[in-house]
């Protein structure tokens, strides 16, 4: 069984992105820089935005985080949208989701400037990604693609499915797995939670990429002998023999299934801390004006 390691990947993606930046940076060309927007004080949220720019720092990048309260109007995040937008310093942000209730998530993203998109959620990246056009790719596809890349999974001609149908991880995973490319060129059945016979399908994945919300919901009973396994679920368990009283679990029942598996990403240090490493490489490609 072979442990695919989402923080050696991270950190491999990392290195070549800081040496691309230095060279920018040699050249007396402004280091490329990019915006959080965070509104509210969702622990989650915080966490994932300090962690950004940490990884901005090692990297070379410039960060700069717009703190809002959550009692920001959605006029006033509009207006700070297009303040960034139009801010020829900055050349790629996000606005931190999940955004408070009184604001629609929706018309948000889409008043984001494709071209600045980093997270890959507007409806022009989107669309660009499912026609195979240089797009932004969302942090969560394009850092399991990064991983079965870098892992030499081979997944042509293989029957991926894909457990989970958000518009995050499930439909984008499924084009990129199934696109004239490499990773890619599978046969991909997308399943949810009215899929009728789940199990059925399970089985019959060479690869099975979790997504699917539910804690520790496959077991090794589900799947094949030598199925590549990628487990995007996270999940607070109660351990009391954990020091903060936790640990994390994914959707998938991990020391079950490593058994019958070929390769498996672990929870934490899968997929997880590639989502940085690929917003940071789409902020390269702003910068570089590669899409």
């Amino acid at each position: 069984m072979k442990l695919i390691d989402g923080k050696e990947i991270a950190n491999q993606v990392k290195e070549e992105i800081k040496k691309e930046v230095s060279q920018i940076i040699d050249n007396d060309e402004k280091a490329p820089h990019l915006a959080a927007v965070l509104v509210g004080e969702d622990p989650a949220s915080q966490t994932y935005v300090k962690n950004k720019e940490k990884a901005c720092k090692r990297v070379g990048m410039i960060s700069s985080v717009y703190n809002m309260s959550a009692e920001t109007s959605q006029k006033e995040l509009l207006e700070t949208v297009d303040f960034l937008n139009n801010d020829p310093e900055i050349d790629g942000f996000i606005v931190q989701l999940p955004l408070p209730d009184h604001i629609d998530e929706d018309t948000i993203i889409q008043s984001i400037k494709p071209g600045k998109d980093v997270d890959g959620f507007h409806p022009v990246n989107l669309g660009k990604m499912m026609l195979g056009q240089p797009a932004f790719l969302s942090a969560t596809p394009n850092g399991i693609m990064e991983l079965l890349e870098r892992s030499n999974i081979d997944t042509e001609g293989k029957h991926c499915v894909v457990l989970g149908r958000s518009n995050i991880v499930g439909r984008p995973i499924s084009v990129l797995m199934s696109q004239k490319e490499k990773p890619g060129n599978a046969t991909v059945t997308v399943c949810h939670s009215r899929t009728h016979n789940l199990e059925e399908y399970i089985k019959q994945a060479d690869i099975l990429i979790a997504a699917i919300g539910k804690q520790e919901f496959v077991t090794a009973d589900m799947v094949k002998d030598n199925v590549v396994v990628i487990d995007v679920g996270i999940h607070r368990v109660t351990d009391d023999t954990k020091e903060k009283g936790y640990r994390l679990v994914g959707d998938v029942d991990f020391e079950g299934v490593k058994k019958k598996a070929s390769a498996i990403t672990p929870v934490p240090g899968g997929v997880g801390p590639m989502t940085i490493a690929t917003l940071l490489k789409n902020t390269l490609k702003a910068a570089k004006k590669e899409v």
